[in-house]
């Protein structure tokens, strides 16, 4: 039986009519995680005066999604990013062939799928440009795209986008069950993959899957087993490597959808040789993925409503503390159902645990009377247990909040994750890395005082000095010079507070970051001694464990300063957390990527 062949399309005439799009703004996708700003602007300020480029990235993590934004000047027409488009696109970037299509910003048109077909069973040869030129002839496309393995070479199936739904569906009338390049295509609507699943689950069947078989089970019997249900077509059992052992499941294909389902409602959950089997509807593996994704997060949020608001999270624990203590210490507060220290491999403390109470009162006690309290040596932190998505989403709100303050100094290099105190006299004041772009911290009411070199933050009114302490520089004191600077003066008085005379009611008359820096100040000369380099990281990881919101926690910093044996245990357990996040950056532990953009799917079974 002859077989009709795809006719070889004409190329179009070019349009004579002003573009559809009046946009000068292009969506690049399917780029390199390591394509940069730089890369993207090298490449397409070659066809035209690119005003901006954007490359998508995760908000925490900060990897590339694989897509960005190129932004042409508008110099009256859409030239230069048309030529972009009919120069650059499938263009190899890093290795990868980036696709080009014009930027759609109205997200209901993007997600509607409207003019989108898929085509599999394609040849290995045929790439994007052959694609696009066999399918053109239909109509005006706006995107491209052939799925590739890891080794850039063809999955065999791909997608294309039309401007129009006229255009889409020609193509698949014309098309679908033809030949191109020696192989019978498939081209259909494009179906989205949740909508495709919940197809597959509500049609009819004929393959059923089985498993918990015996070891002993071949072929002939698990047929026998299943052979008053109806007519078999095959049977076969699922075996290792080897091709001999059992994996202990297989598929039996009936007639009839009929025969099926009553395979599956007379065999499931039956007992055969002591074990209990599983007969259900063969499934695909996506499909099993969603389901059973599906399944355990609902589990998850059952979990956290039955244990909502009872389930509280302490961390600061001394490394001495186990389960048992951990109870007694919260047990005056109400009923536990359980309490736990997390351990690491080697069955060590990792300073923090859960307790859970029986009702919110009781935890809502807990919280209030045993946060900031002294447990040991160290400062509870006491609060109600989060899941990972709440504090991730959190994280992601404080970051976006800080991208929006203006940067007023250029950050240095730091260690991420870690707080960063500078030494006395180079950069005064604790600086978070995420603050890093803010800003020092203002002076305190030192400023007249001698305190090395400190920088006032342009429009901050600095910080009132207590009653009866020293008074901030006025029209009497030293005058700020052009550069804002405060003249030394030529006999500076002795800041208040050395490392023998800081007490706790005299700290707690001074604002917090004014704190901050006194204690700072002390501990950095001290771990300097020892530490070197990572002296700036170790004094603001210790200032952080600390919120400054009690009296005892200023006893506790002041008893570092005090005696070096209690702060060579406090700069040990610093010194054991840097190497644990050194340790997980090299083995490249991340947070998985955000989802792709919309319109990218998986294959089409």
């Amino acid at each position: 039986m002859a077989t009709q062949q795809t006719p070889t399309p004409a190329t179009p005439a070019a349009p004579t009519g002003p573009n559809v799009f009046s946009s000068t703004s292009l969506y690049v996708g399917d780029l390199n995680p390591d394509v940069t700003e730089a890369n993207l602007f090298e490449i397409f300020n070659s066809v035209g005066p690119v005003a901006s480029i954007r490359v998508c990235r995760d908000a925490i993590t900060r990897r590339s999604l694989g897509y960005a934004y190129v932004n042409f000047h508008n110099t009256g027409d859409d030239s230069a990013a048309e030529r972009a488009i009919d120069q650059l696109n499938n263009h190899p970037i890093k290795g990868r062939p980036c696709r080009i299509m014009w930027s759609q910003r109205d997200p209901s048109v993007r997600k509607s799928g409207k003019g989108n077909i898929f085509i599999k069973n394609l040849d290995k040869t045929i790439d994007i440009k052959s694609l696009f030129l066999t399918f053109q002839q239909f109509g005006n496309i706006t995107s491209c795209k052939i799925e590739l393995d890891h080794q850039n070479q063809s999955k065999g199936y791909g997608y294309i986008q039309f401007q129009t739904q006229e255009a889409a569906d020609n193509a698949v009338e014309r098309v679908n069950g033809k030949l191109i390049a020696g192989k019978k295509v498939y081209v259909g609507p494009f179906i989205p993959r949740k909508e495709r699943i919940q197809m597959n689950s509500q049609k009819a069947f004929t393959n059923v899957f089985v498993k918990n078989l015996p070891e002993d089970v071949d072929e002939e019997k698990l047929k026998t087993m299943f052979a008053s249900f109806g007519n078999i077509q095959s049977a076969v059992i699922m075996r290792e490597d080897d091709g001999k052992k059992s994996k202990c499941f297989g598929f039996v294909n009936f007639s009839s959808p009929e025969e099926a389902q009553e395979a599956v409602n007379g065999m499931n959950d039956k007992e055969f040789d002591g074990k209990t089997l599983y007969v259900g509807r063969a499934q695909k593996k996506a499909e099993r993925e969603t389901e059973l994704r599906s399944k355990f997060e609902q589990m998850k949020l059952d979990h956290l409503s039955k244990y909502q608001g009872v389930n509280l999270y302490i961390k600061n624990l001394d490394d001495d503390i186990d389960d048992d203590k951990l109870r007694s210490i919260f047990s005056p507060f109400g009923s536990i159902g359980s309490a736990q220290v997390m351990r690491d491999g080697k069955k060590n403390s990792k300073g923090f645990g859960f307790v859970c109470f029986t009702s919110p009162e009781e935890a809502t006690k807990a919280v209030t009377e045993m946060n900031g309290k002294m447990v040991g040596i160290k400062p509870l932190y006491v609060a109600l247990a989060q899941r990972k998505e709440m504090r991730r989403a959190q994280l992601e709100a404080q970051f976006a909040q800080r991208n929006k303050l203006p940067p007023r100094m250029a950050p240095p290099s730091v260690y991420s994750g870690s707080p960063v105190f500078y030494p006395p006299g180079a950069q005064p004041g604790f600086v978070y890395p995420g603050m890093m772009g803010r800003g020092r911290f203002p002076p305190g009411p030192y400023q007249a005082m001698g305190t090395p070199n400190y920088v006032m933050v342009p429009g901050s009114q600095g910080n009132r000095a207590p009653a009866g302490g020293p008074k901030p520089a006025g029209r009497g004191g030293a005058q700020p010079n052009r550069r804002g600077m405060a003249k030394q003066t030529q006999n500076p008085a002795r800041e208040p507070g050395t490392q023998s005379d800081l007490t706790p009611q005299m700290l707690a008359e001074y604002p917090i970051p004014d704190q901050k820096r006194m204690i700072g100040e002390r501990l950095y000369t001290l771990i300097h001694k020892t530490q070197g380099n990572l002296t700036g990281k170790i004094t603001g990881m210790i200032l952080e464990s600390y919120s400054f919101q009690h009296e005892t926690e200023l006893e506790e910093m002041i008893h570092l300063i005090e005696n070096p044996d209690a702060l060579a245990d406090k700069v040990n357990q610093a010194l054991k957390v840097l190497k644990e996040h050194s340790d997980k950056a090299q083995e490249g532990v991340a947070s998985p990527a955000a989802n792709a953009e919309s319109g990218e799917a998986a294959a089409q079974e």
